[in-house]
């Protein structure tokens, strides 16, 4: 089986320079620019109090130890320092303050547009991506990127106090400033050099944890078929699998990422040592006094401690720059699904037209070639055909779900590309083979397709549908929790649940991908019934695994190998003796009444004692 699919790329992931990345996320702070000016105002500040109080204890020393001791220079020193404590704490605190603000907004504005960009994709997109990777995308990789704008104001403070304690070294003591400068050039190059290798391994890290999210989504979403199959040490196995590989990939992230700061400790040491040094050496010469040599000491390390701290927080950098990579390259993906206009339309009449129409899957060959096919307005037509005929794919393209790469899709007599999406699915109903349900109650989910319809005008149709009787088998009517997929009730209640959203929507065009699941006579009835409500105000696909379906349509079109073989009516079809004929006693015919009343006359002859032959004439 194996879920785990490899550290490879998404299709759609692409590389970004830096440039680019950074004006992306401007695009996203910009909308912020009155509490960045005011964070900016207080990271100069803060990093101006932060640095000032070297320089206020090297002239407290210089005028108190080197000359007459003074308790009142003391107690000045020492007020002196608390209030640029206090304000350095307090510039700290509002830039917290406003950067919370900020970061939760573009981190809303970021999931928002990648969450957007995900379901206006086309089906195609879907079946192709794992939905736990780009659900990753959109959780994980979007709290990765607040850590890079947080990350962005902390280095910006670092900077500015770095700055100010530069100048304030130069003043004291150039030729020492100047030493300790010869620092910076060489952390630079390491942290150059360490980029690629960080962005790379950190990339890794997030698919390998995208794999995770992907296969604990996909296992926990089939596990009932895992318990019926007794497969769950086999999930196991694949979720270990991943997990491990996540975990090991991870570790050497660490590792890569974990080298530099010890590297610029090491620097930092061997530089404030040679200060030490070479500062005694200029007190005993009298070039600086004693005050000015510890000013240096303290002051060196206020501004080497910013710069080892830019340093550490740049392997951190390359983790909020791959994930915005990574987002930006969700938000940017491409649509196969390319409309040349946006006509808007109200309403539609229901005709369809494929003109020559050719469509194939990315991973196959022909579906559809040449294809033709004229439904009119009203019209009711039932597709019938083998697994692989191309039944399902006439859905998908009339829905616009995928592209066609040859020919002509006509609605109404205009090209199905000139449409606005919106709109024109505004006008189409749809019911798949396995009916989606979400998490809520039959009301909430009938709701879904017409948000303004009335509870009333829901009983209303409810009540077409068998006097109403089907809502009786609900436990709590209209306010029955379906639960996750509908998996509370039973695929026939979901199914006419399905078909009352439809029925509510009212839609021009109507397609049903029939479920193959079978369904007690009761349910196959008040489905029928709601089928009926919904054929009378439609053109409608039926894509019918049911006998009662196919002779509920006005025509049937019998499909094979994306080519149209035969078309007609249910007993005209029959009497032709072809491949409908054969579909028919392959699929359909054990559904009809005078089999089981043949069947039951067999068996009653062998065995007349068979409970068969008792339940059809006892």
């Amino acid at each position: 089986m194996g879920f785990h699919q490899g550290l490879s790329g998404e299709l759609y992931d692409r590389q970004y320079s830096n440039k680019v990345l950074l004006s992306r996320i401007w695009d996203y702070a910009k909308g912020h620019r009155k509490y960045i000016t005011w964070m900016s105002v207080s990271i100069i500040l803060q990093g101006l109090f932060a640095a000032l109080p070297p320089l206020l204890i090297s002239n407290v020393l210089d005028e108190g130890i080197a000359g007459v001791p003074n308790e009142t220079a003391y107690a000045i020193l020492v007020a002196g320092i608390l209030f640029l404590e206090v304000m350095d704490f307090v510039f700290y605190y509002i830039i917290r303050r406003l950067l919370s603000r900020v970061t939760a907004d573009m981190n809303r504005d970021l999931s928002i547009d990648a969450f957007a960009s995900s379901i206006k994709q086309d089906l195609a997109f879907h079946d192709r991506l794992s939905s736990g990777r780009i659900v990753s995308r959109i959780t994980t990789d979007t709290n990765d990127f607040s850590l890079l704008i947080r990350l962005t104001m902390d280095v910006a403070g670092s900077t500015v106090q770095s700055v100010v304690t530069a100048i304030i070294l130069f003043n004291a003591e150039w030729r020492l400033a100047l030493a300790l400068m010869a620092f910076v050039p060489l952390v630079m190059l390491i942290v150059s050099q360490f980029r690629k290798l960080a962005r790379r391994v950190t990339t890794r890290g997030m698919r390998a944890m995208a794999n995770v999210n992907a296969t604990i989504k996909e296992t926990i979403s089939g596990i009932s078929v895992a318990k019926n199959f007794r497969q769950e040490e086999e999930i196991y196995r694949d979720f270990d699998a991943s997990n491990t590989t996540s975990y090991k990939v991870n570790v050497q992230r660490g590792f890569v990422l974990s080298i530099v700061f010890p590297i610029m400790r090491t620097l930092s040491g061997i530089s404030i040592a040679l200060l030490v040094y070479f500062g005694a050496l200029s007190v005993t010469q009298g070039l600086i006094t004693a005050g000015a040599w510890y000013m240096i000491l303290l002051a060196s390390d206020r501004f080497l401690m910013p710069v080892l701290s830019i340093t550490s927080y740049w392997t951190q950098v390359q983790t909020g720059l791959s994930a915005a990579e990574r987002i930006f390259a969700l938000i940017d993906s491409e649509h196969s699904v390319i409309q040349t206009n946006n006509l808007k339309v109200d309403s539609l009449s229901g005709k369809i037209d494929f003109n020559q129409l050719s469509f194939n899957y990315a991973t196959g060959g022909n579906v559809l070639n040449n294809f033709d096919l004229h439904i009119a307005p009203g019209e009711n037509i039932a597709i019938v055909g083998h697994t692989g005929a191309g039944k399902s794919s006439i859905a998908r393209l009339i829905t616009r779900f995928y592209e066609f790469q040859e020919g002509q899709l006509l609605l109404d007599d205009i090209d199905i590309r000139q449409f606005d999406l919106p709109s024109l699915r505004r006008n189409m109903g749809i019911v798949t083979q396995v009916p989606f349900l979400f998490d809520g109650t039959v009301e909430e989910n009938i709701r879904f397709a017409a948000p303004n319809i009335s509870r009333e005008e829901i009983t209303q149709l409810a009540n077409q549908i068998g006097n109403g009787e089907w809502l009786e088998t609900f436990s709590n009517g209209l306010d029955t929790q379906v639960g996750e997929r509908g998996a509370h009730i039973s695929m026939g209640q979901r199914q006419l649940v399905a078909l009352m959203r439809v029925l509510a929507h009212k839609p021009a065009i109507f397609i049903l991908d029939e479920a193959t699941a079978s369904i007690d006579p009761f349910t196959e009835y008040q489905i029928q019934q709601a089928l009926g409500l919904i054929l009378q105000c439609s053109t409608s696909i039926l894509i019918a695994h049911r006998l009662s379906t196919v002779r509920s349509a006005d025509r049937i079109i019998v499909l094979d190998r994306g080519s149209i073989i035969e078309e007609g009516n249910h007993q005209g079809l029959l009497e032709q003796g072809g491949h409908y004929a054969e579909l028919y006693n392959t699929y359909f015919r054990h559904q009809s009444l005078k089999y089981v009343e043949e069947a039951g006359q067999i068996l009653g002859k062998v065995n007349p004692g068979n409970p068969l032959h008792e339940i059809l004439y006892n």
